[in-house]
């Protein structure tokens, strides 16, 4: 038996509807003891998924709370297992007090992740589809939300099972063939799988392509703010959060560290590092910024690196222009165009992707970096949730591919057929560790070690 896990599944903040879930063997009991339906009939007598009316009770039997209730019978459920829903008020009291309710009769506290683990070992989804569920939580653009929607619907559960089971035909006929040999089977003849195996390697090919865009859906891209001194970094990163965050003084070498902050431009999430002024300094406090801010720009996905037009060109500029030139994506701004030009932008067209114009301190300007963004980190054009935004699946993706690769070459040197099937079964292996159904117990660990409590 499955003991009954609960845990509150709404924030620890004020709020008009707060969620109490529980679920296991002994759900039901627990529900019909801590809720009593308005209509007087027990909650486990009523309908899956019904939503019902009536008196919460707090561990001595006592009124906590009018509210809504719900129960869905295992296997059906999230879960796969009898699983019960509390609909309260969202007074964040209300909610400790249910819940010690629940464990006062036999309940107990819910893990992070608990709930979807449950999920995942009693064949409710695959593990791309549990790593869906954390993804579509933690999603910052609706674009990563409408990709990891897909992924929790089995969008790449479909397409990589194909050719799992693809594969696996191609074994089955070999062994028996093999194991067989008196049955009425029809000879096992390698040729005739030659493109079985095209169409693996095309299709897994496509979908790990889609990782080197993916990668920044989930996770942003890592974005880093430069320029030299006093050009408004500072001022363009409160810009594109909305609000102050960073300190801005008309003295040059005010930001002596890096400062990162997350937002979302062009429908792309960024990882935003305001960096101290790159330049020259006898400072210790300011030399170590310097450090630290070239470091920030080789780690960079994108760098935007702010001029002041509106000051003469100088050598620090230069030498800005130069650091940036290792960085795959990059955009040039120059800011203060509220004030009279002292050189053309022209100059820097030839050595970044993009050259806006724009005023940080007015705003004018900054929906034409918006564009610039989103020019540069377009999604690509597959289905919703067919994006590989995850390290672990296309890590098992890249590895299976190895060995279809390594298949399709044994078969074309006209290797004896059990050696092209022992690639095969090693990429077969590959794609089980992807939906778990061969996967450690340290990799269930570290996947549903990202999870809140309550899901």
């Amino acid at each position: 038996m499955r003991e009954v896990i609960a845990a509150i599944s709404t924030g620890p903040v004020l709020s008009a509807i707060g969620i109490v879930r529980l679920s296991g063997d002994g759900t039901l009991p627990i529900m019909d003891q801590v809720f009593r339906p308005a209509d007087g009939r027990p909650m486990s007598a009523h309908p899956d998924r019904q939503l019902v009316y009536g008196t919460l009770l707090d561990e001595n039997g006592r009124v906590l709370d009018l509210c809504l209730a719900t129960i869905s019978h295992g296997p059906g459920s999230y879960t796969g297992e009898d699983t019960g829903e509390l609909q309260c008020h969202g007074s964040p009291v209300v909610l400790r007090q249910a819940l010690s309710s629940l464990f006062a009769r036999g309940a107990r506290q819910a893990k992070a992740g608990e709930f979807t683990r449950r999920a995942f070992l009693n064949g409710r989804m695959d593990l791309t589809q549990a790593e869906a569920v954390i993804d579509l939580i933690d999603a910052e653009t609706p674009q990563a939300a409408r990709n990891a929607a897909g992924q929790l619907s089995g969008a790449i559960a479909r397409r990589t099972d194909a050719v799992y089971r693809d594969l696996r035909d191609i074994c089955a006929h070999y062994h028996a063939v093999l194991d067989y040999p008196d049955e009425d089977i029809p000879p096992f003849e390698l040729r005739a799988y030659a493109r079985t195996l095209e169409e693996g390697i095309a299709s897994l090919s496509a979908l790990l392509a889609t990782f080197s865009r993916g990668r920044f859906l989930e996770k942003g891209v890592p974005t880093a703010i430069v320029g030299k001194p006093n050009v408004g970094k500072s001022s363009l990163l409160n810009a594109l959060l909305g609000y102050e965050r960073a300190i801005v003084t008309d003295i040059p070498g005010t930001t002596r560290d890096t400062l990162s902050e997350r937002c979302s431009l062009g429908g792309v999430a960024l990882r935003l590092t305001d960096t101290a002024g790159l330049r020259q300094s006898a400072d210790a406090v300011e030399a170590l910024g310097v450090e630290r801010a070239v470091e920030a720009l080789r780690d960079a996905g994108l760098v935007i690196a702010v001029f002041d037009t509106s000051r003469p060109w100088e050598a620090e500029d230069e030498t800005v222009a130069a650091e940036c030139a290792g960085v795959s994506a990059r955009i040039a701004v120059c800011n203060k165009a509220d004030l009279p030009p002292l050189w053309s932008p022209e100059r820097l067209r030839d050595r970044f992707e993009t050259v806006v114009s724009l005023s940080a301190a007015t705003g004018e300007g900054l929906d034409a970096l918006e564009r610039a963004v989103a020019v540069l980190f377009p999604l690509p054009a597959v289905a919703a949730g067919e994006i590989l935004t995850n390290e672990r699946q296309a890590e098992a993706i890249a590895e299976a591919l190895d060995y279809l690769a390594a298949a399709r070459n044994a078969m074309t040197e006209g290797w004896p057929p059990d050696a092209v099937l022992t690639e095969c079964e090693g990429a077969m292996e590959a794609l089980g560790t992807l939906s778990g159904k061969t996967v450690r117990q340290d990799v269930t660990e570290r996947i549903f070690s990202r999870f809140c409590v309550g899901k």
